[in-house]
């Protein structure tokens, strides 16, 4: 059985735990790792990405997670020269959040950005949920940030940033390492005065690991739950999961999946986590992966 949680968002609350929330991956970049270009609102017309989010919604969806800027390996982010500006990062999800909210009201969304300037104006038009995949590192603002606006935060692990994750020395124990880390970083905000109940947390897959690091996080997922929160977990389309399905070729090379052959995999690690107490997957198939949960809701 999971531990039930009622995450507060500020003006309302999200149970968790009683079923697996399903969070959509709305990427309004031309170059996310998965499907870069395909919703980036062109001209700040967002009909397309809006269009793609209400799809999200009707395929099963609790939230939308829009995000303006792709922290895929080797991004330049999270630094002063990173790839884009906070006002062009703007320029990508405030009129796709605005027009969702107009079309949706009530539909939860979540800015998925590291940048405390852009978290503040996500808000403001109607974002529910920071989530920042730098943990609350990268913009010394954010945590103060978070504190003030009083929303709904995810707070994930990562391991310094993309550009550097190709050099990074491999952990003695990268579960204990991203437990520990959690637990600090998630301390530095209470600190700060967010609130408990405000914040999710999430290991980061793939982020500054290495893709042997990922399978000890999904096969000892259920250690992260002494921290005491509720937990996310995003595996969809991962390379730890190509990596996983590689086949060999008639010379026997061995090739990883290709990102688009990936979705048995990612439903197969999404349901492994379900089972091990996850409260929310963040994940591109809504559809596919809202029917997984459904089964493995009845047993979790």
């Amino acid at each position: 059985m999971r531990t039930v949680f009622d995450w507060n968002l500020g003006s309302r609350t999200l149970p968790l735990g009683k079923r697996t929330v399903i969070m959509g991956v709305l990427n309004v970049t031309p170059d996310s790792f998965s499907d870069g270009g395909h919703f980036l609102a062109p001209e700040n017309d967002p009909e397309k990405a809006v269009a793609h989010a209400l799809q999200l919604l009707e395929d099963g969806a609790q939230i939308i997670d829009v995000g303006g800027e792709s922290t895929r390996p080797g991004a330049k982010v999270g630094q002063s020269t990173a790839a884009i500006t906070s006002e062009e990062e703007l320029k990508r999800v405030l009129p796709v959040i605005t027009t969702l909210k107009k079309q949706r009201p009530y539909a939860i969304i979540s800015i998925d950005t590291y940048k405390a300037t852009v978290a503040q104006a996500a808000v403001a038009a109607g974002a529910e949920i920071i989530n920042d995949v730098s943990g609350f590192t990268w913009d010394p603002a954010m945590v103060k940030t978070l504190a003030a606006l009083g929303c709904g935060a995810i707070l994930m692990h990562t391991r310094g940033r993309p550009d550097e994750w190709h050099s990074l020395a491999p952990s003695p124990d990268i579960v204990m390492q991203v437990k520990r880390e959690l637990h600090d970083r998630a301390d530095v905000a209470l600190m700060a005065m967010v609130k408990r109940d405000r914040l999710v947390l999430d290991p980061g897959f793939g982020f500054g690991k290495r893709l042997e690091e990922n399978y000890p996080l999904l096969k000892r997922f259920p250690e992260f739950h002494s921290l005491r929160y509720p937990m996310l977990a995003g595996v969809s389309r991962k390379s730890f999961v190509g990596r996983a399905l590689a086949t060999k070729d008639s010379a026997g090379k061995s090739e990883d999946v290709a990102i688009a052959d990936r979705l048995p995999g990612t439903l197969a690690a999404e349901t492994a986590l379900i089972l091990q107490g996850a409260h929310i997957i963040r994940t591109h198939d809504v559809k596919a992966s809202a029917a997984a949960a459904k089964i493995a809701d009845l047993v979790a």
